[in-house]
């Protein structure tokens, strides 16, 4: 669909017309004197024809096509690796302007083609059990970026392989890159663009509160949030995020959401941790907690990565933690593994990543402490 740009000939004034949903090409036309109207010409020109030339936009005015020419371009990630697993699974390294590179995962099902997209380069919230957090943070990922990374995924598929579904679960923390996200998920659900249904889109996070309740007013989509913890304590440690928001305010949150679509279920991802998580007190706390919440559970096997002492619960204890579950009236599965051996399953996402944080190093020794 677009052809990667050098961005080192862009020039730094132009204007990458990706970076705007529906609503802010509307009014970035109206600031140059047109109709609204020519945002839905033009998303029905990039997403919809594949045109990426502006002299080739033939319902928009040649003086327009012209400035466009001028002032604007149309720019995603380059692939730069592509890995492909043995069922199937696919990675892609994207580079991105600045040098760094992030992955994304399409994970192909009978009936669906589910895309797993970053929102940051790297990230700063120093999970221990995440591989992405050791890597440090650079940088929000543009709403360009992160489109970009649909764009760029349907075109390496084309048409045998349709995206039916995405995750905002790759690289980074989606509610701290919160503008860029959300216009970048209006483009997904965009009836000129992708089209996708807004059960169909899915947003993760660790638990950022005050996020959750602007996200709550702003994007109807579904709703992740990675738990892994039922006690203040452990959840600390696992997500430091929590010391800032602990769980009786992150639960407040969560049933806040649910009022939108009291229909729809919050999904709690658990990822289980041997020794750590995965005790049938847990399962117990994990029914309170969640017992005033429209919600199903997802487990998590571990998966595991360099330098992290963690170890994946056995198949035994996570088959006896979900039953307990299940029993309750808490429905739970079992997120099955995918791209295992290309490092394309959940936590292994590594991209690779200019760090400016630096402060991931202060946690970066937990899991190995926690898990000895």
């Amino acid at each position: 669909m677009l052809e990667p740009v050098n961005f080192k000939l862009v020039n730094p004034k132009r204007i990458n017309l990706l970076d705007y949903d529906r609503k802010g090409l509307a009014a970035f036309f109206v600031d140059l004197g047109e109709k609204p109207f020519r945002a839905t010409q033009l998303l029905k020109w990039i997403y919809q024809e594949g045109v990426e030339d502006f002299d080739l936009m033939t319902n928009l005015s040649k003086s327009l096509r012209a400035w466009l020419k001028e002032n604007c371009y149309l720019a995603t990630p380059e692939i730069v690796i592509e890995q492909i697993a043995s069922d199937g699974t696919r990675k892609w390294a994207l580079q991105t302007s600045c040098g760094n590179r992030v992955e994304t995962v399409f994970i192909p099902e009978e009936g669906r083609g589910t895309l797993c997209v970053s929102s940051q380069i790297g990230c700063a919230l120093a999970c221990t059990f995440c591989s992405t957090a050791q890597q440090g943070f650079n940088r929000n990922l543009t709403t360009a970026e992160i489109i970009g990374q649909v764009i760029v995924a349907q075109k390496r598929l084309g048409d045998s392989k349709k995206i039916t579904n995405v995750v905002m679960m790759g690289m980074g923390e989606p509610l701290l890159n919160f503008d860029n996200v959300v216009a970048a998920v209006n483009l997904m659900m965009d009836d000129f663009t992708f089209g996708l249904s807004k059960r169909r889109v899915t947003i993760s996070t660790s638990g950022v509160v005050p996020a959750m309740y602007r996200l709550t007013q702003v994007c109807d989509v579904s709703l992740a949030v990675s738990l892994h913890a039922v006690t203040d304590e452990l959840r600390d440690e696992l997500v430091p995020i929590n010391k800032k928001y602990p769980l009786k305010e992150l639960m407040e949150a969560c049933r806040d959401n649910a009022k939108i679509a009291p229909r729809r279920t919050i999904t709690f991802e658990y990822v289980m941790l041997d020794g750590i998580n995965d005790s049938m007190q847990d399962a117990r706390g994990l029914i309170k907690l969640l017992k005033t919440v429209p919600s199903k559970l997802n487990l998590i096997p571990f998966n595991p990565f360099p330098n992290n002492a963690y170890r994946c619960s056995s198949s035994e204890t996570i088959n006896r933690f979900k039953t307990v579950l299940n029993d309750a009236g808490i429905v739970t599965t079992v997120r099955k593994t995918r791209g295992e051996d290309i490092d394309a399953a959940c936590g292994q996402l590594v991209g690779q990543v200019e760090d400016k944080s630096r402060r991931h190093l202060k946690l970066k020794a937990v899991g190995s402490e926690r898990a000895a």
